[in-house]
């Protein structure tokens, strides 16, 4: 499993409208569109980096309840958002993560679940990763 490159930057925010006024009207990011995951009790955003394809992406996160993993992070940090996660691409998120679970790697999902635009994701829990939350991905 190598990684293809890093397919988006996770940022938690109380407000997608609000947190659009910094990344968009300041930096210029344009947003493809919002998305609710009600699975995950998220709104996304993801506002691609313009560049050679593929490129990479953040992805604002707002929580649409109070018990949503989203919430609980900000709960965390003192009721403000923040980077939630590191996700990297890959070509095959099962086998990825059956190499993974072969090595020992603690796993938050063992399966491939369904994620904001379409992607296929797992979670590799940051016990194993020095403390960074890592997403895998598959578009």
């Amino acid at each position: 499993m190598k990684p293809a490159i890093i397919d988006h930057i996770g940022i938690a925010v109380k407000s997608i409208p609000e947190a659009l006024e910094f990344w968009e009207k300041t930096l210029g990011l344009e947003c493809a569109g919002v998305e609710e995951v009600a699975d995950q009790k998220v709104k996304t955003a993801f506002l691609p980096l313009k560049g050679s394809a593929p490129c990479s992406e953040l992805e604002l996160l707002e929580p649409t309840s109070d018990d949503s993993p989203i919430a609980k992070f900000m709960e965390k940090n003192n009721g403000r958002g923040g980077m939630h996660h590191v996700a990297l691409r890959v070509d095959d998120l099962e086998a990825a993560l059956a190499e993974l679970k072969s090595k020992g790697v603690r796993l938050i999902d063992e399966k491939p679940r369904k994620g904001a635009g379409g992607a296929m994701i797992a979670f590799i829990h940051p016990a194993a990763t020095g403390g960074v939350l890592l997403e895998l991905s598959q578009r």
